[in-house]
């Protein structure tokens, strides 16, 4: 079973549930819950979409949010090795799209999943939508 890394603009498209990604969002991690995938995000998509959450809700309801989220993946650590690699390669424009590359690449990632491949361009990782990988399963 393929381990797939989730940007974070798949995870808020989930929880903040954004209208024109929401439904193919929700197929992925449903499929997660049923333990057809192996998603995982790190503890930075944690981060960035706990702020997101807490601009459009309460911070408790946000925390809430993120507590059931949790059980459907596994949380990547970001480590000194990662940020050294994110800071040190140019291979990314944006480094938060540098740490979860690195992110993936240390831990063994087979897939990323992003709305937004042009930003891993220069992954070595095979970079898909979730649209893309839906039509795949």
């Amino acid at each position: 079973m393929n381990r797939i890394l989730i940007d974070t603009n798949i995870v808020i498209d989930l929880l903040a549930k954004r209208k024109d990604f929401y439904n193919e969002a929700a197929k992925l991690f449903s499929l997660s819950d049923k333990k057809e995938l192996k998603l995982a995000i790190s503890s930075l998509t944690f981060a960035n979409t706990n702020y997101v959450l807490s601009k459009r809700k309460s911070a408790k309801e946000a925390k809430e949010i993120l507590r059931k989220f949790k059980v459907l993946v596994e949380i990547i650590n970001l480590d000194n090795k990662i940020i050294e690699l994110a800071l040190s390669n140019d291979d990314f424009s944006d480094f938060e799209n540098g740490l979860q590359y690195y992110s993936a690449l240390e831990n063994r990632i087979d897939i990323i999943l992003t709305r937004n491949k042009k930003d891993f361009k220069n992954s070595k990782i095979l970079v898909l939508t979730a649209k893309e990988y839906l039509a795949t399963e």
